[in-house]
């Protein structure tokens, strides 16, 4: 029991300090307001006397308010709260000092609040008394045990009341089970979301009075969660321990269950805190009892964590001892900064060492959904980057905003808030909101285009139609990918320095007076990009394509803003800007005509090499290699002339771009086999030389020569 006496004295010491405190400062504002009627002695009259006796009704009035015992108690309340504020010589705190003043208040005011404490429960006592005696404890208990229960029995009858897939217990880690186990992920959603409904029932249909009906919220909150923890929980261990396309797995299904039991108990522990506390604002616990009971629960947290650290699964590899200790210390210092009231630091220090692993959890999590053979994210790009950049952006964003709120700016001073540190932080928050939409708007304007790139590759037994449509694909999209990055990149950043109240006006408009500057100093550059604008505005060449242009010539094998890449069917890649293009030859568009020259004897049968040649043709077109890129069969088009040891003719046929060399190289093999068999002989030049019939001696000296080198004798003059 608390000895009355000595608490009956404090409370009036407290009175009295109050009661000094308040009559020192309007002894001081007296002094001022009389310091003050100096200053203006000589514009303003002086007061009579009477007056400066007899104090005005509305300084008695106050006076009167002031020895109220509700406005006593109510300044005592907000001394304990003030910090007090030391003055040095200068009348300034330093920082550091601030820091442990605020501290040392913290603390103190818990300690007190702790000395409280038995009072404050036999307060609570008598609220519950008074709040139990129209309806009886029996009631009372109905309706709480009605609440705990009916969640977990409607969650029972609902499972019973549904067939769920079975995996045997074997099978639990073959990828195949769950592959298919895929389905039983939305099974375990469903139940959790029965049990809160069912929960959230009793608070309907129940008639609670005022302080039962705020435990009863704060009771039904900390149930929806915890289940919802669990089942979000169970979800993840099935998705993080799915094997990878190598078939190697990223988390261990043992390390998985650890740490989601170990999460679990850590969750339900937290909330069971949480009622506590919610629990004993209604019963007319002060804010530091408050504190001080959640201090103490905290250490069950700490002992928690501690606890998961020191026995966590080794997988295979020893874990060292120096990182245990060093996560101990770390959530010790994490506790003595919660109690000692710097919450800045607090979720600074859990941010740092959350927010990397919920990450990394959420990424391994959808990738799972994405490689999962029977995944809901199979083949799905669109659905993966949302899902994936979405989670991302979710989480990263709720703690920039919750790290706001733990600065102290709540969302109507954000709203409202005119001081530097209110648009610096607001501004903040706001960039990094802004940087995490464009970075989900620009995945998913990638992912799109990736895509489409993906689907669209430049497949040889595609249509004519159909190539020409995924090469121009293959040239427009890269350079609508790169000029989305840099809009969506510019854009964001505006943005961001505009919300941190950086006018942004001038910026645009000396980027536009810079733009012409360097346009004028770079006409080259911009004479590159509008020539390739223009280019690919008139469809001039593609990915793919060979084209030729002055000394240059190659395939297209890529763009940039400013030049095309060719590649030479030599090797060389040649880097060849658009405004040094000029005309350009392409040689893949539509079609291509091969001419072929022959020179024949003149005593040839023009008949039958036309015959000839015609067989050729159409042996080319029964070919199933060369006849579906034949459009004009080879054919013989006639003499072209009469040449001086033989007669030329002309060959033609017409192809698809790009297959005429292979055709041509065939054709001519197949011509020189046909008229050899039929007796048709190429031309070639030959050398008549006449003796004037002295054809005999000069063979006869040739040949005396001949012996002569051979016998190595000197030969005759």
């Amino acid at each position: 029991m608390v000895d009355s006496s000595h608490t009956g004295g404090r409370r009036v010491l407290g009175s009295r300090f109050v009661r000094g405190s308040l009559w020192a400062c309007l002894f001081s504002l007296t002094i001022f307001l009389g310091t003050s009627d100096g200053v203006y002695a000589q514009t303003a009259p002086a007061p009579p006397a009477a007056d400066a006796a007899t104090p005005p009704d509305k300084v008695r009035q106050m006076m009167q308010l002031m020895q109220a015992p509700e406005v006593q108690t109510w300044m005592a309340s907000q001394m304990k709260m003030v910090p007090a504020a030391a003055a040095d010589d200068g009348g300034q705190m330093s920082v550091l000092s601030d820091l442990l003043a605020h501290a040392r208040h913290h603390v103190e005011m818990v300690s007190d609040a702790a000395m409280e404490l038995p009072e404050e429960v036999e307060a609570a006592d008598g609220i519950v008394d008074r709040e139990v005696e129209p309806t009886g404890p029996g009631w009372i208990a109905v309706q709480g045990l009605t609440l705990l229960l009916i969640g977990t029995l409607a969650e029972l009858l609902f499972r019973a009341a549904t067939p769920r897939p079975r995996v045997r217990r074997s099978d639990v880690e073959e990828p195949a089970a769950l592959h298919h186990a895929g389905a039983n992920l939305f099974y375990r959603v469903i139940p959790a979301i029965v049990f809160a409904m069912a929960t959230i029932v009793p608070l309907v249909a129940f008639s609670w009075p005022p302080v039962s009906q705020a435990i009863a919220i704060a009771v039904a909150i900390a149930l929806i969660a915890t289940r919802f923890t669990i089942s979000i929980g169970r979800m993840l261990v099935v998705l993080v321990t799915l094997p990878r396309a190598d078939g190697e797995r990223d988390i261990s299904r043992a390390r998985a269950l650890y740490w989601f039991r170990r999460s679990a108990i850590f969750a339900i522990y937290f909330a069971f805190g949480w009622v506590v506390i919610q629990v004993m604002e209604p019963l007319g616990f002060s804010v530091g009892s408050r504190l001080f009971v959640a201090y103490i629960l905290g250490i069950g947290l700490f002992l928690i964590a501690v606890e998961a650290v020191w026995s966590r699964p080794s997988d295979g590899v020893r874990h060292s001892t120096a990182t245990a200790w060093f996560l101990t210390i770390y959530f010790l210092a994490l506790w003595l900064l919660w109690v000692t009231g710097f919450m800045l630091l607090l979720w600074l220090g859990i941010y740092a060492l959350l927010l990397p692993k919920v990450l990394r959890v959420a990424t391994a999590a959808v990738r799972s959904l994405h490689q999962a053979e029977a995944g809901f994210l199979a083949n799905r790009r669109m659905a993966t980057v949302l899902l994936d950049r979405g989670v991302r952006a979710i989480i990263i964003a709720a703690a920039a905003v919750w790290m706001g709120r733990i600065m102290g700016f709540a969302a109507d001073r954000m709203a409202a808030g005119d001081t530097m540190v209110d648009r610096i932080t607001r501004g903040a928050i706001g960039g990094i909101v802004i940087l995490l939409a464009a970075d989900l708007l620009w995945h998913i304007v990638k992912a799109y285009i990736n895509g489409k790139l993906i689907d669209s590759p430049l497949d040889a037994s595609a249509s004519d139609e159909e190539k020409a449509r995924r090469a121009r694909l293959q040239t427009l999209l890269p350079i609508f990918r790169n000029i989305f990055a840099v809009v969506i990149a510019v854009i964001a950043v505006l943005m961001v320095l505009s919300g941190l109240g950086i006018e942004i006006g001038p910026l645009i408009a000396g980027a536009g007076v810079v733009g012409v500057a360097v346009g004028f100093g770079a006409q080259t550059i911009v004479k590159d990009v509008i020539s390739g604008m223009f280019y690919l505005w008139d469809d001039a060449f593609r990915v793919g394509e060979y084209i030729e242009s002055g000394s240059h010539k190659g395939v297209v094998e890529a763009f940039s803003l400013r030049s095309v890449k060719l590649r030479h069917h030599r090797g060389p890649l040649t880097t060849v800007p658009f405004g040094e293009l000029g005309a350009v030859k392409n040689l893949n568009r539509d079609w291509t005509i091969d001419k072929i020259s022959l020179n024949v004897t003149y005593d040839t049968d023009l008949v039958k090499a036309k015959k000839v040649v015609k067989q050729i043709g159409q042996q080319l077109l029964d070919n199933p290699d060369f006849g579906p890129h034949i459009i004009e069969t080879l054919k013989m088009k006639g003499v072209e002339q009469f040449g001086e040891f033989a007669i030329e003719i002309r060959l033609s046929m017409m192809t698809k771009p790009g297959e005429q060399f292979v055709i041509r190289r065939n054709a001519l093999a197949m011509i020189r086999n046909a008229f050899k068999e039929n007796g048709i002989e190429f031309a070639v030049p030959t050398v008549q030389v006449s003796g004037d019939g002295r054809d005999h001696e000069a063979m006869a000296a040739a040949a005396r020569y001949a012996a002569q080198a051979r016998a190595g004798g000197e030969p005759a003059a």
